[in-house]
């Protein structure tokens, strides 16, 4: 083995499908990445990218019946490339897990122990840790010798105070069924806050900021001081903004009311509010381009679907406002913030004297650059600042694994 490995490769699991990335932490150049989706179907579909080389993207159709296949089929596809799974070179694996509980805050390294703590959260986790476990269980068996590195989607905000992070419902109960607000997207927004901060030319301990990681999955953060203060994710990513198939914040009794005038049972309840609601639930469309377009078209469904999906957003922006006290950034990230100009435009507007507002010659620029969209005299700067998580998964198992 060569003496300083510095290639992670980073893998996410999910219950059928695992993208990867290897990158190079010598200099974070990307060096190859994919997706293996359908695992399991009749057609699985491996898309993989030769970064390094330059080559062009290669794809393959044909059956991968589970996740130790799907790795080897991508462990073939590196290695077409000089680098192969068995390469010197490779320092580590790093793990995209969803849920670490209260207990996991930082990357850690994977033992049986670490491995039985995230099957033991898999009830508050169902759709996600059970992948995560199976992606980790194959590349062990892959690379035996190797570091395999977990990290948490939860560990940045297991920062927030108990007067965030906890339900006014009995304790006793709460505690029992490990029931807390939890939040997810945390590399991200520990991505995002960090690099908005270097956007400013300040330390991530000098600023606070309030981040809106809007994708199809949408959550917000109110960070203080490097640190996660409040999130809108709770048990579970379904509280919160509006997103693309998930309603968000809900009076609890309408479960109540579902299932005893509508005779809905627990799953018919669950499908609803994770896949049939939201933006596609209010105009049939999750796709903000799509709405967009059929706003310009006058179509009053997509208007409204729009108008409650702002509303939320700004809520949630005044909230971590008063959280935070003082603010000096809002940043917009992932699909949507990083795209959809007249989102991030009606989120700040009339928050002018909150000290927000966007330039509309800036926010209508397009770059995958970060960037400020405030005129220079806000009293608060508006960024986008494209997420990188993957890079974040790298850096953090890199770090752990040479320290």
């Amino acid at each position: 083995m060569t003496a300083n490995p510095t290639r992670v490769l980073v893998l996410n699991s999910g219950s059928s499908s695992v993208k990867y990335q290897l990158l190079d932490m010598a200099d974070g150049a990307r060096l190859a990445a994919g997706l293996v989706e359908r695992i399991g179907e009749e057609t699985s579909r491996l898309v993989h990218s030769p970064l390094a080389t330059g080559g062009g993207k290669r794809e393959q159709e044909a059956p991968i019946a589970d996740h130790e296949a799907a790795l080897q089929a991508v462990a073939a596809e590196l290695a077409a490339d000089g680098l192969g799974l068995d390469s010197p070179e490779l320092a580590a694996i790093g793990h995209r897990v969803v849920h670490g509980g209260q207990k996991f805050t930082a990357p850690t390294v994977i033992t049986d122990e670490v491995l039985a703590e995230i099957e033991r959260l898999v009830p508050v986790a169902p759709l996600h840790n059970p992948a995560n476990i199976t992606g980790i269980r194959t590349a062990q068996a892959l690379r035996p010798d190797l570091p395999q590195v977990a990290v948490f989607d939860t560990a940045f905000h297991t920062t927030m105070p108990e007067s965030a992070a906890r339900y006014a419902i009995d304790t006793a109960t709460a505690d029992a069924h490990m029931i807390r607000r939890y939040g997810f997207h945390g590399t991200s927004h520990a991505y995002v806050s960090r690099e908005t901060a270097k956007l400013l030319g300040k330390d991530p301990s000098e600023v606070n900021v309030i981040v809106l990681h809007l994708g199809n999955g949408a959550s917000a953060s109110a960070v203080e001081r490097g640190r996660c203060v409040d999130t809108s994710m709770g048990l579970t990513p379904l509280e919160g903004l509006v997103m693309g198939t998930r309603s968000g914040d809900l009076d609890p009794a309408v479960l109540l009311h579902l299932s005893r005038n509508a005779g809905m049972s627990t799953d018919e309840i669950d499908a609803l509010l994770n896949k049939k609601s939201g933006l596609i639930g209010l105009c049939g469309d999750n796709d903000m381009r799509e709405i967009r377009r059929r706003i310009d078209e006058g179509d009053a469904r997509a208007q409204l679907a729009f108008d409650i999906y702002v509303h939320r957003l700004k809520k949630y922006i005044g909230a971590y406002y008063a959280v935070l006290g003082t603010v000096d950034a809002v940043a917009f990230t992932a699909g949507v913030g990083e795209n959809a100009a007249p989102v991030r435009e009606a989120a700040v507007a009339g928050l002018e004297a909150l000290g927000l507002a966007v330039d509309a010659g800036l926010n209508a620029v397009r770059s995958g650059e970060p960037r400020l969209i405030s005129p220079e005299s806000a009293r608060v700067a508006v960024a986008v600042v494209p997420t990188d998580e993957e890079l974040e998964i790298a850096t953090q198992t890199y770090d752990l694994v040479s320290a």
